[in-house]
């Protein structure tokens, strides 16, 4: 069981850098009696939290997965925080019922808030208060439960689990399985993780998942785990199929036992047999500390809908203070970025202008104009390019991402030839609107998906950015046109105005917290091992 590398947007940032942090948090949120706001089903509620900065003013950390019509949803996601004695860290819980894909929340009903201090929680570790509505009044009888632990142990267990002749729970088909862990806690079982729904299967096999040790039995590999194996429904009235209890030093095979079923059938063996693998795994910091570069590569959107960047209303436009929306992307992603890459030198580009000497359009040029040496000499390269070559540019159209997609995937393919987990590629893509090469561009991150390689995306300005969410896969992998599902989900996104109100590394913690389990997952799917054996700790 290996360390694995946490990326917290509450970060000693909001604070001055002589703060030091006492403890790291994970903070679990159920909620029970939520409004329903949704017509012939329930709601299907999200949790989001929020901080507060040093200037007062809220912006979002971090959200919780969507649990579908449910009432009184247990959010397996936790919320992992920096925890400072010293500060009054301001904490503001929102539950939403999610009826589309959109990241805007104001789209979706609300059902309710709650604000308190971190200090109030890990002081009464198991806080439950009444939500209330945004004008202070009672959002009908709903509540929000909050339990706080701290982080004493940083292992985390990667499992592999399968089942077989499962229970059929459905008189169409098959029954649609899916696992849900428990962690034992002095007043009850806690959720600590919840699979994906394998569909029509009763012989399922799961993704590869992991759960850290603290989450599942506080670093106490003998302490009881108990694992519940459902038939989803879409109503969200799953069915149990069955359940057993282990310890991290028992997995191996066991026999899903239905209670009541059980009771009421002679005979009665089992209701299936999940075998649960615990399987060594590099982490992110392994490869890294072996010799694992990242090779980032940034595009900018050079597209007329930016606006004249003479303008002061164009995203282009330079502030007297010498910033846009897309330097400050730029140098917020960068600066993290350029620490793992050992010459630091990076290609950038520019998409959807005319350049000069023939002023055709074109959507991969080189922000230095030249082909043959496009590369950069670090984060601040890089905005010296771009500042020398907005002027000579004429902006134009249209918003085409393909080209560059596949210009850094015909890197990344040929990186495929190592033989250790030597070059991974990051493409950060800096735009202000609607793609217009969507089905190409589908397509190229789907084959993308196969290779050692990432898409960021930050959408700068105030555009219906619907089109990016979509590409995200969060809400299911992404397929090409023709179908073809991607391999992974290697695209974040992530709209800038979110984080106007933010202090400055918030954006680049929001954008590159996947990218850690992307590098890892790729390199463990290709079982492919660090370029040197990182030294034991």
């Amino acid at each position: 069981l290996a360390a694995v590398l946490s990326l917290t947007v509450s970060g000693p940032f909001f604070f001055p850098s002589f703060l030091p942090c006492v403890t790291k948090v994970e903070l679990t949120v159920s909620c029970d009696n939520l409004l329903d706001k949704d017509i012939g089903s329930k709601s299907d509620p999200l949790c989001v939290l929020l901080m507060s900065s040093s200037d007062s003013q809220w912006y979002e950390v971090e959200r919780t997965e969507k649990v579908q019509n449910c009432l009184s949803p247990k959010f397996a996601k936790k919320f992992v925080i920096d925890y400072y004695f010293e500060i009054v860290q301001k904490l503001k819980f929102g539950i939403y019922d999610i009826d589309n894909k959109t990241i805007d929340l104001s789209d979706d009903d609300f059902l309710g808030q709650l604000e308190c201090t971190l200090g109030q929680v890990v002081s009464s570790k198991k806080l439950t208060r009444p939500l209330v509505l945004k004008n202070k009044t009672p959002a009908g009888k709903g509540t929000i439960t909050i339990s706080a632990e701290e982080i004493k142990d940083n292992r985390v267990a990667n499992f592999e689990v399968e089942a077989r002749k499962l229970d059929n729970k459905d008189f169409f088909g098959k029954s649609d399985p899916y696992l849900e862990f428990y962690k034992q806690t002095q007043t009850g079982w806690q959720l600590a993780h919840r699979t994906e729904v394998v569909k029509n299967n009763l012989n399922p096999t799961w993704r590869p998942f992991r759960i850290p040790l603290q989450s599942l039995c506080g670093g106490d590999m003998d302490k009881p785990i108990k694992v519940e194996c459902y038939d989803y429904d879409n109503d969200g009235s799953h069915d149990l199929i069955g359940t057993f209890e282990t310890t991290m030093t028992r997995l191996q095979e066991f026999e899903c036992i239905n209670s009541k079923k059980k009771q009421k059938k002679k005979g009665y063996k089992n209701s299936g047999v999940v075998s649960v693998k615990l399987c060594q795994e590099y982490t992110f910091l392994d490869y890294i500390m072996g010799g694992c570069q990242i090779n980032f590569t940034v595009a900018i959107d050079f597209t007329g809908s930016n606006g004249d960047p003479k303008s002061p209303q164009s995203l282009h436009y330079i502030s007297p203070q010498g910033v846009n929306e897309y330097l400050s992307a730029i140098w917020s992603v960068g600066n993290v970025i350029q620490d793992y890459d050992s010459d630091k030198m990076f290609p950038a580009f520019g998409f959807g202008a005319q350049i000069p000497p023939t002023w055709q359009v074109s959507h991969e040029f080189p922000l230095n104009f030249n082909p043959a040496n496009p590369f950069c000499a670090g984060v601040e390269g890089v905005v010296d390019a771009y500042r020398v070559c907005l002027p000579q540019v004429k902006l134009y159209g249209p918003t085409n991402f393909s080209p560059i997609v596949n210009h850094v995937a015909c890197f990344a393919k040929q990186a495929l030839q190592q033989t250790t987990a030597s070059q991974y590629y990051v493409l950060l893509i800096i735009t202000d609107g609607v793609i217009t090469d969507m089905d190409e561009t589908r397509s190229a991150i789907v084959n993308a998906s196969r290779l050692p390689m990432s898409i960021i995306i930050v959408g700068v300005g105030n555009a219906d950015f619907d089109a990016m969410e979509f590409l995200d896969g969060d809400d299911g992998r992404l397929r090409s046109q023709t179908g073809e599902a991607a391999m992974r989900d290697i695209v974040q996104f992530v709209p800038f105005r979110q984080f106007q109100n933010a202090p400055s590394q918030a954006l680049a913690q929001s954008v590159l917290a996947e990218l850690p389990q992307q590098v890892a997952s790729f390199f463990s799917l290709f079982k492919l091992k660090p370029p040197h054996e990182p030294s034991p700790s």
